[in-house]
């Protein structure tokens, strides 16, 4: 089958293609110069000129403060869970979510995410690494709790969807590192991996760190739908960033983000 992935300059994007690469599959992954999502006429001709089968768009703007000026507590949310965003970029995601149905009911899947990281792009773990080289002590977010998650893994279930795409794998599923945690659990672990001393993290609250948009203390996703068409389970986040760390080390210039 043939792919077209938009979005491969970013991290998702990146780890998408390599998946699909490691797999066999044919891959069309134009950058944005050739490929604008947000263009109409570029996205017909990208359809016109490589007629693919699948269709993946990885491709969005994730600076969730400067979308402000653009534009609780539970168990975690199902797939059906009502949306309710409260940020710019929240409304921006949820437009297309639903625009993917409208176009294509029945044949369409939307995959949400969180908290990701991996070899390409921002993260927390490399501004972690960053950090520890700089600073005596660091002070993480310990009130806002979610699923880091690992990029390769969201790359590996789309790769598994992409071809069951039908009447009975379709909607919206979760992909995310199971488990929950807030921010200051797995910088903590990002410390002890590295052979620093944990307890130069220290837990503050999302008040020390002001950001336009109001950021959720609850975003834990829940899993049932990819478990109900057999996808495999999500893997634990805490083996998963065991996994990742020596290659990130390796792979990334550290640079610290803000």
């Amino acid at each position: 089958m043939k792919w077209l992935l938009t979005g491969a300059g970013g991290m998702p994007g990146r780890g998408t293609v390599d998946e699909l690469t490691r797999r066999g599959e044919r891959v069309t992954a134009p950058d944005q110069a050739a490929l604008d999502p947000t263009r109409a006429e570029a996205v017909e001709r990208a359809f016109t000129e490589h007629h693919p089968d699948i269709v993946v768009n990885r491709a969005a703007r994730t600076a969730v403060d400067d979308a402000e000026s653009d534009e609780e507590r539970a168990t975690p949310c199902p797939e059906d869970h009502p949306t309710a965003p409260r940020t710019a970029y929240g409304r921006s995601e949820l437009a297309g979510e639903r625009a993917v149905p409208e176009e294509l009911p029945g044949a369409s899947a939307v995959v949400r995410t969180a908290w990701p990281y991996g070899v390409h792009g921002r993260s927390f773990v490399r501004t972690t690494i960053g950090l520890e080289a700089r600073r005596p002590a660091v002070d993480v977010v310990d009130d806002r709790r979610g699923q880091p998650t690992r990029s390769v893994d969201v790359a590996e279930r789309i790769a598994d969807l992409g071809p069951r795409l039908g009447d009975d794998v379709h909607g919206v599923l979760h992909t995310t590192g199971s488990g929950e945690a807030t921010w200051y659990e797995p910088v903590g672990e990002v410390f002890r991996l590295i052979g620093a001393v944990p307890e130069r993290v220290r837990p503050t609250t999302g008040a020390a760190f002001p950001r336009p948009p109001p950021r959720p203390a609850y975003s834990a996703l829940a899993h049932g739908r990819r478990q109900d068409i057999g996808l495999p389970a999500p893997r634990d986040r805490r083996v998963a960033l065991h996994e990742a760390l020596p290659r990130i080390r390796k792979e990334s210039p550290l640079r610290e983000t803000p």
